[in-house]
C-alpha cells in the first residue's frame, strides 16, 4: 500500500563540494535526472553529493501554514489513522480510528499496543520543511507535504517522547536512540528531502556525509513529488489524493463512488492499485 511542490530549486553555484541555490527554479529536481512525479534511483551518498544547500529561512514558520491530519480520500481515516493502520504489526482494530494494534517505534525500539501513546511524526519536520524551501510553497502544497501518504518514510508512528526529544531538529543535531537504526533514518531523511525538492544547509549536509560514511551505501528510489492538481481534478500535490497517483479520472475515492465506480478488490480489479487500502480488507472504494 502505497501512501499518497512546489519545485523547490535554483540557480546552482559550484563550490567546494556544495551546491549553492537562489531562486526557485526547475534546477533541484533536474539535477536527480529526473522530473517531477518519476522516480530517481542514487546511492545514498550521491543522494547526499546532490542535495542543494543554501541558507535556511529564519522566519515566518507558523505550524497552522501546515494543514495536516486531513482525510483527503473521505474514507473516515485521516492522515494519522492511514499510518497507524498501516504500520501495525497486525491488523490494527478500528475503522474510522486505530484503536489497538502493535506498533514498534523505530527511533528507540519500543514496541506499544495502544496508540495513545504514539506520534505520527514527520521524518522531515515541518519547521525544517519551512525553512528549507517550503516556505515559497502555496498552502495546497504544504497541506499535500504534511499529509504524504505517497512514500511511507515521509511520516513515521513513533513513540510520543522520541518525536517531542526530536522536535524540529535536523540530522546535525538530533538523531534517534536506536543507534541501529541510523542508516535508515538517514536514508529517509535524504529521500524525503530529495522528494519534495528541499535543500540543505552546510551542517545537516556534513551530518549526513558523516553517519552515511558509516553505512553500506544503500540504493534509494524517490518519486518526485509533483506540484498543482492533477489534470481534471484538484488534489494538492499532482496525484489523487489519497490514492497512489494512478487513476486518470478521479482524485478520490468518494468521487468515484459517486460517479458509480467501485468496489475495487485486490487480485481482481487492476483499479485496486490506485487507491489506498487502509482497512487491509482487500477492498477499495467500498463506501
Amino acid at each position: 500500500m502505497l501512501r499518497p511542490l512546489a519545485t523547490l530549486c535554483a540557480v546552482v553555484l559550484l563550490c567546494s563540494g556544495c551546491a549553492e541555490i537562489s531562486e526557485p527554479d526547475t534546477a533541484v529536481q533536474a539535477g536527480y535526472g529526473a522530473e517531477s512525479g518519476e522516480e530517481v534511483s542514487l546511492s545514498l551518498t550521491e543522494a547526499i553529493a546532490r542535495l542543494p544547500v543554501a541558507k535556511e529561512v529564519t522566519s515566518g514558520y507558523e505550524r497552522e501554514k501546515f494543514n495536516h491530519w486531513v482525510d483527503a480520500d473521505g474514507d473516515c481515516q485521516d492522515a494519522r489513522t492511514e499510518v497507524l493502520l498501516e504500520e501495525s504489526r497486525n491488523k490494527a482494530r478500528g475503522r474510522c480510528e486505530a484503536t489497538k494494534g502493535v506498533w514498534l517505534s523505530a527511533y528507540d525500539g519500543v514496541t506499544l499496543k495502544r496508540p495513545g501513546g504514539l506520534d505520527i511524526d514527520h521524518m522531515v519536520p515541518l519547521k525544517e520543511g519551512w525553512e528549507s524551501g517550503a516556505d515559497a510553497w502555496s498552502d495546497e502544497e504544504r497541506e499535500a507535504y504534511a499529509n504524504d501518504l505517497g512514500d511511507p518514510r515521509t511520516l513515521i508512528a513513533v513513540t510520543a517522547a522520541t518525536n517531542r526529544s526530536k522536535g524540529d531538529q535536523d540530522p546535525a543535531d538530533w538523531m534517534p536512540d536506536a543507534t541501529s537504526y541510523h542508516c535508515t533514518y538517514v536514508a529517509d531523511w535524504v529521500a524525503v528531502k530529495i522528494r519534495w525538492s528541499l535543500f540543505v544547509d552546510r551542517a545537516e549536509k556534513a551530518a549526513l556525509k558523516k553517519i552515511a560514511a558509516g553505512c553500506d551505501d544503500p540504493e534509494i528510489t524517490v518519486r518526485l513529488a509533483k506540484a498543482g492538481p492533477p489534470e481534471g481534478g484538484s488534489g494538492p500535490s499532482g496525484t489523487p489524493a489519497g490514492g497512489s497517483g494512478e487513476d486518470p479520472r478521479f482524485d478520490t475515492c468518494a468521487k468515484a463512488t459517486a460517479k458509480g465506480y467501485g468496489p475495487y478488490r485486490k487480485g481482481r480489479d487492476a483499479e485496486y492499485e490506485w487507491y489506498r487500502d487502509g482497512d487491509k480488507d482487500g477492498t477499495v472504494c467500498d463506501s
